[in-house]
């Protein structure tokens, strides 16, 4: 039997059908007020945020964001995807606008250079956290939308999407999944579903008075924004248009032959509009004509490069990807996503045509997309980002049923106990796990601030600052880089892992990244002796002209060597056979941060360590 609740919330969402009128005052103020606490949410979760969680919140995103905001000079690694085309600088631009505006704020302002790069640091954070709000908002809005203005259920699915694990541990960085995931919700909330709810509802029909005609602006309008939001979405993750067909084509083959031809002709002009902003900022950026999403598709599908970067079972989506992402609210989305498919009277009562269109597509969309992505050989749990808020819809009708104002006690200790277990793995996931890469790198920022007296620097002082040298033996992209190191004078490396860009399909098997070679039995021992200077340049025992006269020998001229570091920062993992090859030299341990109690890579295992070379 359906709860009073959702009797409530099914009478308010028959009203929804209708036309969509001018919100309130009182509504616009109130929604602007739970914007406000989201955004403050939102804010202290960014600025607390310590940990690691994928390279690309970095390596796609604040590294050429970086490049575009101070030049080529300032050091920045900019990845093969981007020598290669492959991602929309529409992404990066945003974060390069912010930083801009972020170094002349502190210049103006007179801050010295650790002042300033606390600034920039913090610059692309309160960005996010400004999208990671939005994305609450919507949400809820969209709820509302379903299941009535003001309703339970709706406040439910607020209280879901705030306390989730993921959403505390994601929607704060700035991976183009999570601008994505919120510029879908909001599409999704302006998509005109009552266009195809009945014809009481056309928003288009011939009516008489200036109420009507202003709805048929107002909805001209909220579709040209949704496509428009829907368009930039496809363009950051060519993806995202698994989202939009189950949305956009029952709605095309349902709607009368006059809204038809408007949604036709929306979706082109909008499509063209963004379409040619991207080309635009493309050309811009890459100097030449391109296409990033075509590209992307070619590289990752037509020549598999994407399976470089690992391989998953077919029902990963299902097993891992979902339940990670949902945690707690697992069996609640399960009983959503079986409600709002089945074609039963008891699913609200009555139900509404607007309601039902909604949820059942949203239903269809969460299952459409995870099976299609599972056709892919490399997965990753981000990619179904996008109908998390989706599934958060789905969970709050099953957990407003399970808890019901006045719940019995058992219930409502059931929701306490998953709440508390929400608190603690939003906890140890933001603070714990994966921190030591972070850690490592306020560190080495710090160090050679206090190394070079930065402090007593300011942006009308001339700078003048010796550098520091650090090289990171550890896999490919395991920490941020210039976002984090901030100054230009800390001159460090790292071992690459670029794909077999130019390497036959047939030959990729056999194919091995710097990373793969360094860590390849016998071990990093035969990898610093090929490729770094010899270590009796580095010697505990002798003068200094010896050691310089190791630099001289032929042998170790005759091919390009690294000089060793100031500083070296690895894994404990690699502690024992780095002592091995080091141990009579003067590198001395002077770091060590803990990292995570596991991992899934032996090569990540254990703190992260940092020695420093000694006078």
């Amino acid at each position: 039997m359906p709860s009073a609740s959702d009797s409530a919330d099914a009478t308010t969402a028959v009203r929804k059908s209708a036309p969509p009128e001018t919100p309130s005052t009182g509504y616009r103020d109130s929604t602007l007020s739970v914007f406000a606490l989201l955004l403050a949410f939102r804010l202290v979760n960014a600025l607390t945020l310590r940990t690691f969680f994928q390279p690309d919140e970095y390596f796609q995103s604040l590294e050429p964001a970086w490049q575009l905001a101070f030049g080529g000079a300032s050091d920045a690694w900019i990845t093969w995807e981007w020598r290669t085309q492959l991602r929309s600088s529409l992404h990066p631009g945003l974060f390069a606008v912010a930083y801009r505006v972020a170094a002349q704020l502190a210049d103006l302002c007179g801050w010295s250079p650790p002042a300033k790069a606390e600034l920039l640091l913090s610059t692309p954070k309160i960005v996010q956290a400004l999208f990671a709000a939005l994305l609450d908002c919507y949400t809820w809005k969209l709820a509302e939308k379903v299941y009535g203005r003001g309703s339970r259920t709706a406040l439910i699915t607020l209280a879901i999407s705030v306390c989730s694990p993921w959403q505390w541990f994601c929607s704060t960085r700035t991976l183009s999944n999570c601008l994505e995931t919120t510029l879908t919700s909001i599409a999704v909330y302006y998509w005109p579903w009552h266009w195809t709810a009945s014809s009481s509802s056309e928003p288009l029909q011939k009516a008489k008075g200036s109420n009507a005609a202003q709805s048929d602006i107002d909805s001209i309008l909220q579709l040209r924004l949704s496509l428009l939001l829907a368009a930039f979405a496809c363009i950051l993750r060519p993806t995202n248009v698994l989202i939009w067909l189950p949305i956009s084509v029952p709605t095309i083959w349902q709607a009368r032959t006059r809204l038809r031809y408007i949604l036709v002709r929306e979706i082109v002009l909008c499509g063209s509009v963004v379409l040619g902003c991207s080309v635009l900022s493309d050309r811009a950026y890459y100097g030449i004509w391109t296409l990033p999403p075509v590209r992307f598709l070619y590289f990752n599908i037509a020549q598999s490069l994407a399976v470089f970067y690992g391989r998953n079972r077919p029902d990963y989506y299902f097993t891992e990807g979902l339940p990670l992402l949902l945690t707690t609210a697992l069996p609640f989305a399960a009983i959503g996503l079986w409600q709002s498919l089945r074609r039963s009277t008891s699913l609200a009562s009555p139900p509404s045509t607007v309601h039902h269109a909604i949820l059942t597509r949203l239903a269809w969309t969460a299952l459409t997309m995870p099976c299609i992505l599972s056709l892919i050989s490399h997965k990753e749990v981000r990619f179904l980002y996008p109908i998390l808020p989706f599934l958060h819809l789905l969970s709050a009708r099953p957990l407003s049923a399970f808890l019901p104002p006045r719940a019995p006690l058992t219930r409502r200790v059931t929701v306490g106990a998953l709440l508390l277990a929400n608190l603690a793995l939003a906890g140890y996931i933001s603070q714990a796990h994966q921190r030591g890469v972070i850690d490592v790198l306020h560190h080495l920022r710090h160090k050679h601030e206090a190394r070079n007296n930065l402090s007593s620097y300011t942006a009308s002082t001339p700078q003048i600052s010796s550098n520091t040298t650090v090289a990171f033996l550890m896999p490919c992209h395991s920490t941020p880089w210039r976002s984090h190191l901030v100054h230009p004078t800390i001159n460090a490396w790292a071992l690459n892992c670029e794909p077999p860009l130019n390497i036959p399909l047939a030959e990729r098997g056999s194919y091995l990244d710097e990373a793969d070679q360094f860590y390849l039995t016998p071990g990093p021992k035969r990898w610093l002796r090929d490729n770094m200077e010899s270590v009796a340049t580095i010697s505990s025992q002798g003068s200094r002209s010896a050691q310089f006269l190791a630099t001289q020998d032929p042998k170790y001229k005759a091919a390009y060597r690294r000089a060793w570091p100031q500083n070296l920062v690895f894994f404990a993992a690699l502690e024992d056979e780095l002592r091995g090859v080091l141990e009579e030299t003067r590198y001395r341990e002077c770091w060590r941060g803990f990292n995570s109690h596991f991992h899934d890579d032996g090569r990540r295992v254990g703190d992260v360590i940092v020695w420093c070379l000694g006078e």
